[in-house]
């Protein structure tokens, strides 16, 4: 799915939700468990009951390694099945891949190929030269790693650097921007290039937009981890939209009884109600 396309599918559905699968099996429902694959099941059911209200899916890998093998197959199950619906979506693997040459060129292949996701996350702390073996995929996306919306992501995140290497000069920027501009001449295109941009940082997102005034920024933090939707919007939005806000588990586990679907349903339906009016105040939807 490229830029465009990407657009219109939110200009169609007014929404920029992104619902993460962060399928616990500890937290699915009980009735589920005693199924061949319960988390592909509670996936397939999320996704019916979202799917109005959703332009994106993002499985995180971590819910489905931990169950080896089978978890594996749930996942590539859940792709098959969204690639098999008629009403066309985003999907993100959030794998926060960060490796260099071989390794990284089949962490691409893996994600881009075989499982034929339409983006990645990956981590940009290796250099480069670990981003270019997803660039090389025109038609995909990359989602590097940027300002996250974990407690400990100033640890290295907001450090000064002077940007030069060996420059010897006091810092000028931070790290998150430095990573942020370099990602950009590295990929030549914002059409191919998002960041992750926490939510919880709802007012630095003003310095994110003067560094990356046209990518796509994927915001998690909002809902269980208290970012403002509203903060995100405002000093978010470009003319385009421009942002892709994930919402995991206060939309997955809404409840955890067998109303489980209609509560996930009420809940996306709720937050894509909310981000309508956002978008036509700037005029990108009428």
């Amino acid at each position: 799915m490229n830029q465009s396309q990407l657009v219109q599918l939110i200009k169609s559905k007014r929404s920029f939700l992104c619902v993460g699968l962060d399928s616990d099996i500890a937290k699915i429902p009980a009735s589920l468990r005693q199924l061949d694959d319960p988390v592909f099941e509670f996936n397939k059911r999320i996704i019916d009951a979202t799917l109005p209200y959703t332009i994106a899916y993002k499985p995180n890998l971590a819910f489905y390694e931990a169950l080896g093998s089978k978890g594996l197959a749930s996942l590539e199950k859940t792709i098959e099945y969204i690639r098999g619906l008629q009403d066309p979506v985003f999907t993100i693997a959030d794998a926060k891949r960060g490796d260099i040459g071989n390794t990284a060129t089949l962490y691409a292949k893996a994600f881009f190929e075989r499982m034929n996701f339409d983006a990645v996350t990956v981590s940009p702390y290796m250099g480069m030269d670990s981003l270019e073996p997803f660039l090389s995929y025109k038609d995909k996306w990359t989602i590097v790693l940027a300002l996250t919306s974990n407690a400990g992501s100033g640890d290295f995140q907001k450090l000064y650097t002077s940007g030069e290497k060996d420059s010897g000069q006091a810092g000028h920027k931070k790290l998150y921007e430095a990573v942020m501009e370099k990602s950009i001449q590295a990929a030549g295109s914002q059409g191919q290039l998002m960041f992750v941009v926490g939510a919880t940082h709802g007012e630095m997102i003003k310095n994110v937009r003067a560094v990356a005034p046209g990518n796509f920024l994927l915001v998690p933090g909002v809902g269980a981890q208290g970012g403002s939707l509203s903060s995100v919007a405002e000093n978010g939005l470009n003319e385009h939209c421009g942002l892709l806000v994930n919402a995991s588990r206060s939309i997955i586990f809404a409840s955890s009884g067998d109303d489980f679907e209609k509560a996930a349903a009420a809940e996306a339906a709720r937050m894509q109600k909310e981000m309508e009016p956002l978008l036509r105040r700037k005029h990108i939807i009428e």
